[in-house]
């Protein structure tokens, strides 16, 4: 055994960051049937991770008219920033109770914090969501790395730089990140299922 080894240090075993919280597998159909209908045009969608659940639904545009009359009906009509402030202002007080009673319920059944954010047109506005401290100890290669882009003034710090790199590789590595949870939820099916035959 190498000195100063500790055993497996990779993967997920169901360790002490799973093993307390309850599954949320079922959280989209659960906030499907409490959500009110008149909320959002379509079914919100549901980020989920350890520590949270980010609800995003899409409001409705308010109806306008076409800006000339080569204009289709049917294009979509561009909305007025002042406008989508004002959609966004109005659900957000207008909700204010009502989300945060669900949000109670929601946390009591999934221990997680739930926040909540809109989708308006094409632009995704999120109310207030947590960001979480994450503590890593790095060498010196990746501590240079993090370095660099703070005197390249990309980032103002360690952890700001830490933070724009794992936004960089999540939206690189995406499409292997969803295969791999993918994976991970099977192997959780399988170890629920347990051994057949016993």
């Amino acid at each position: 055994m190498k000195y100063g080894h500790r055993g497996r240090e990779f993967g997920r075993p169901g360790g002490w960051q799973q093993a307390d919280l309850p599954d949320a597998a079922d959280a989209s159909d659960w906030f499907a049937g409490r959500l009110p209908a008149e909320w959002f045009t379509g079914p919100a969608t549901l980020d989920i991770d350890r520590d949270e659940i980010v609800v995003v639904g899409e409001l409705p545009l308010p109806a306008t008219e076409p800006a000339d009359a080569d204009t289709p009906a049917d294009a979509p009509a561009e909305v007025p920033q002042a406008t989508r402030e004002g959609l966004v202002s109005r659900f957000r007080e207008s909700t204010r109770a009502a989300r945060m009673q669900i949000a109670q319920e929601a946390q009591a059944r999934y221990g997680r914090s739930v926040a909540w954010g809109v989708r308006v047109g094409d632009e995704r506005i999120l109310f207030t969501h947590l960001a979480v401290p994450v503590m890593t100890r790095l060498r010196q290669p990746e501590r240079k790395v993090l370095d660099t882009l703070i005197d390249a003034g990309v980032a103002r710090s360690r952890s700001d730089a830490l933070a724009w790199t794992v936004k960089l590789a999540g939206k690189h590595a995406e499409e292997w990140l969803e295969e791999l949870r993918g994976a991970m939820r099977k192997v959780d099916d399988l170890r629920s299922e347990g051994p057949r035959g016993l």
